[in-house]
């Protein structure tokens, strides 16, 4: 019986690799730094039962169309707006995320993102780096205090819940606002439920953790944004669509919230003219919410176990459209 062909859209761990190598003929594209072009997925794709997907490929109706094989798409992320996923479950093709072992890595990035952005850390180098620090003085580079502040975190998944516990720790108020109250969340950390406005309101600092979804594409714009205090910060650790980018320029350009931590861009990876990057109250890193050695590797060992599990008839344990293996 012959193996089944497996395609995996970027170098990964080889832990990861070994696992699939056990029963399946696996291809890579083995580049660390660039995708993998159109016509080269839509080559692989042709021919494989599965595909392990990493990164942002858009994997829609078309490409589906290009892949009449292929029984899942494994992807290397919690997120999935990357995949078309009624389409995928209209043509019976499983799709499967890898949630839970990034938690705790995603929640020290937000948190890291407020504490730098608060603390003006990036703008405070590069004052170094430039040679414009004459020595210490009274107001000099003075942020805004995190400890004691009020921490509003607008998605209560499991990393707002995580980002909660860290600001357990700085003696926050814990706000959040979410798709439904969550009494067990309240009770853990002592949060509180707010409507979207008035968590805007009232908190020192925002963090967005929501998935992009038709509902929270463009959740943050320039009404919300006038809704927060002038000294308020707002951390992006989802997806850069859910903020209007043009809005938030505005708002940190006018001095109407103090500062943004921003892990995630509208269009990735983020032009080096993009206009917010411009701004010295912007603390910006590259999408690297679960970038650690662990982390990285145990989401690639996740989704080569889903994809290995689907393309050999076994129910993967991640399965985000359980309908498509009987519920």
């Amino acid at each position: 019986m012959p193996r089944p062909h497996v395609f995996v859209t970027r170098r990964i761990p080889d832990e990861a690799l070994d696992i699939l190598r056990t029963a399946c003929e696996v291809h890579t594209w083995d580049h660390e730094e660039e995708p993998v072009p159109h016509d080269e997925l839509v080559r692989q794709l042709q021919v494989a039962d599965g595909a392990l997907v990493v990164g942002p490929h858009r994997i829609d109706g078309p490409l589906m169309d290009a892949a009449p094989r292929c029984r899942i798409y494994a992807n290397m992320a919690v997120g999935y707006d990357n995949i078309d996923v009624a389409e995928a479950t209209r043509r019976g093709v499983m799709v499967t995320n890898t949630p839970g072992v990034l938690t705790e890595t995603t929640a020290d990035l937000a948190f890291a993102l407020l504490l730098a952005a608060a603390r003006r850390l990036y703008e405070g180098q590069r004052t170094i780096v430039e040679g414009r620090w004459k020595g210490w003085s009274p107001m000099f580079m003075t942020g805004q205090d995190v400890y004691g502040a009020t921490l509003g975190i607008v998605g209560a998944g499991r990393i707002g819940q995580a980002v909660a516990r860290r600001a357990r720790g700085f003696d926050m108020r814990i706000l959040y606002h979410n798709r439904r109250p969550n009494p067990a969340f309240e009770a853990q950390v002592g949060a509180e439920y707010r409507p979207l406005d008035d968590l805007l309101r009232e908190a020192d600092f925002v963090v967005l953790l929501v998935p992009l979804t038709p509902e929270t594409r463009g959740l943050i714009g320039a009404r919300e944004l006038a809704l927060m205090k002038p000294t308020a910060v707002l951390v992006n650790a989802a997806r850069g669509p859910v903020v209007d980018e043009g809005a938030l320029y505005e708002a940190l350009r006018t001095g109407r919230i103090w500062a943004a931590g921003l892990d995630v861009f509208d269009r990735e990876p983020v032009a080096p003219d993009h206009p917010l990057l411009s701004l010295p109250n912007v603390t910006a890193v590259p999408h690297i919410g679960s970038a650690t050695v662990r982390t990285r590797t145990r989401m690639a060992v996740l989704a080569a176990e889903n994809l290995l599990a689907g393309v050999t008839g076994r129910r993967p344990s991640n399965l985000v459209n359980p309908e498509v293996f009987g519920g």
